[in-house]
């Protein structure tokens, strides 16, 4: 889609001079943006509001055209007052949204709030007009689209469940699939990608739910489902809602065999993750420590609650075959880890060497690219 000739100009560079200059002296001068896409498959745009009112519609004499049939032909229009910005639905069929809600009055914005016209998204971002650089980064741009198209990705639970095989390291057998996730939406394809999007919204418990969910969906016809070890976000150790979660996914797949990862770092008291694991137990789900040795290693818990599998962070094990005093920990704590019945993982094993050494100093199990890469369920189970 052609941009209206008022904005080709503008796209993805700043003007000389800022429309919107703050009207205090001591105030710093800004220019405002909508970042986003002018259609649902678009490319990324950044559109500086560069006229007071600035309106928006499908008309083509608005100052941002959006030629999508549920925006009204004169939808919304933002204004400036006395350096704030205020967005204002112009009586519009399908709604005007700033973070998610129908606006029915005129409502102000500030930097990083998602303003929606009927289905499509923006992000508001600023840049000091004292900037000499007249190229918006494409990095900020990308940060931008990515929190715009989250809610596209809650919504639609656009996500595709990945799963990389956990083996046996003596036989090399599959015993095993962590639930892992990707997606084809623009910025958010990877988790990372998508976890600092859910941070920064507040919705990282709800996008970890969906993980597990999806990753269990997606197997969960299969004549015999293999075992599946998803994660938890260290935000539902704290918050109400795992427990019933798991509950709900065992009441849609009773025969599911899973394993329920718990960073490391997140089990920090030894009462909550005792009443975790009785909870988990109830409903046949067994317990992994993940990311062992990344940060503060919970021996407490680690005796008091022994989980049933315990992962080893990859930092542990990277050229493991040339450093014998991490040779010399690991044979240590497999000692422990043997007394207490828990089942070793090394996590992160990329090449032979690494996996020689896993096997001499004893651990039962590995995962890692050498062993094969995270693939969607057809390539894997």
């Amino acid at each position: 889609m052609d941009l209206p000739s008022t904005l080709k100009k503008s796209e993805g560079y700043l003007p000389s001079t800022p429309p919107y200059a703050a009207h205090r002296s001591d105030s710093i001068q800004a220019l405002w943006f909508l970042t986003g896409q002018l259609s649902a498959s678009g490319i990324i745009r950044s559109l500086p509001i560069h006229s007071n009112p600035f309106t928006v519609g499908r008309r083509q004499d608005q100052h941002l055209c959006l030629e999508l049939a549920t925006v009204s032909a004169v939808h919304a229009e933002i204004a400036d007052r006395e350096g704030r910005l205020f967005v204002s639905d112009l009586g519009s069929t399908n709604g005007t949204y700033v973070n998610g809600r129908r606006i029915e009055r005129s409502t102000e914005l500030k930097e990083n709030d998602i303003v929606q016209f009927a289905s499509l998204p923006f992000r508001m971002r600023r840049q000091s007009s004292s900037f000499e650089a007249c190229t918006l980064s494409r990095q900020l741009c990308d940060q931008a689209l990515s929190l715009v198209q989250f809610d596209r990705l809650m919504n639609e639970r656009a996500v595709t469940p990945y799963y990389q095989p956990l083996v046996d390291v003596h036989t090399l057998r599959v015993v095993g699939q962590e639930v892992l996730a990707r997606s084809q939406i623009y910025g958010l394809e990877m988790p990372d990608a998508m976890f600092q999007a859910a941070a920064q919204l507040d919705l990282s418990v709800e996008l970890s739910r969906m993980f597990r969910w999806e990753g269990i969906r997606c197997v969960a016809s299969l004549p015999e489902p293999p075992m599946l070890f998803v994660n938890t976000h260290p935000c539902e150790l704290t918050e109400p809602g795992l427990v019933e979660s798991l509950q709900e996914i065992r009441k849609v797949s009773p025969r599911q065999p899973l394993v329920l990862e718990v960073h490391e770092a997140a089990a920090t008291s030894a009462s909550s993750m005792r009443e975790l694991r009785r909870q988990l137990q109830d409903l046949n789900i067994q317990m992994a420590y993940d990311d062992f040795g990344a940060g503060r290693n919970r021996l407490i818990e680690l005796i008091e609650v022994p989980p049933d599998y315990l992962k080893f962070d990859m930092g542990l094990i990277r050229n493991l075959e040339v450093s014998q005093p991490r040779q010399q920990l690991l044979a240590s704590l497999f000692q422990l880890t043997r007394e207490l019945n828990i089942l070793t993982v090394a996590e992160g094993v990329e090449i032979a060497g690494e996996a020689d050494a896993c096997r001499e100093v004893g651990f039962d199990l590995a995962q890692g690219f050498f062993y094969g890469r995270p693939a969607p369920a057809q390539q894997r189970v």
